[in-house]
């Protein structure tokens, strides 16, 4: 069977992550709308003030991370494409303004370093709904739900996540993988990220979800 779409709130995603319930995101969600940029390319801003500033940032930094320093910020464009899977020593959460499609995979499927794209799947996250990526659900940026449609998508991680890479004396092959502070990564061969120095662990096809939207 090949790949399909399914959805964020159907069983099969509860062990890649869980929806979150029981918080009002509509005001972070009108500052992402109104405040930032969805380009026809992809782009990464790892801490927004005017997201941290909102009453959600503050119950999700006590509630959610147990009180530890948080960053918002957010992954917008345009993507059709897996590229990379990485993956955090703890929870992600994805709030989306727009409907984006989250491809993940199981990190405990690439224990021996690399990962067939095979065993990748793709959920529907609908417009305004909020999800706790686990740290063991390997992920990369979100993709379009529908061909040429942009997304917005707010980012929640540990505060300095996905600032500089510290310098260390690599101790194993997880170490290698180690891409920037609190982000190991893999990528296909065929990505800028590969040409950047990335460890090349997907094998298989790199997925493009074009022709299922």
């Amino acid at each position: 069977m090949g790949l399909k779409i399914q959805n964020v709130k159907d069983a099969a995603f509860r062990e890649y992550g869980r929806v979150l319930e029981g918080y009002d995101f509509a005001e972070l969600l009108d500052i992402l709308t109104k405040t930032t940029e969805a380009p026809d390319h992809v782009i990464y801003v790892a801490s927004d003030a005017n997201l941290e500033a909102t009453a959600a940032a503050k119950e999700l930094q006590s509630n959610c991370y147990g009180g530890l320093p948080i960053e918002i910020g957010y992954c917008n464009g345009t993507n059709t494409l897996l590229n990379c899977l990485e993956y955090h020593k703890d929870s992600e959460i994805n709030i989306a303004a727009d409907d984006a499609v989250l491809l993940v995979a199981r990190l405990q499927d690439a224990a021996s370093g690399s990962i067939d794209s095979s065993k990748v799947e793709a959920f529907l996250v609908e417009k305004g709904t909020a999800v706790e990526l686990y740290a063991t659900t390997m992920h990369y940026a979100p993709c379009s739900a529908k061909n040429g449609q942009s997304f917005r998508v707010a980012i929640v991680l540990p505060r300095g996540t996905n600032g500089p890479k510290p310098e260390i004396v690599s101790k194993n092959s997880e170490d290698d993988r180690l891409f920037a502070l609190n982000k190991w990564l893999i990528a296909h061969k065929d990505t800028s990220e590969a040409k950047q120095g990335a460890v090349v662990g997907i094998t298989g096809e790199n997925i493009d979800i074009s022709e299922l939207i």
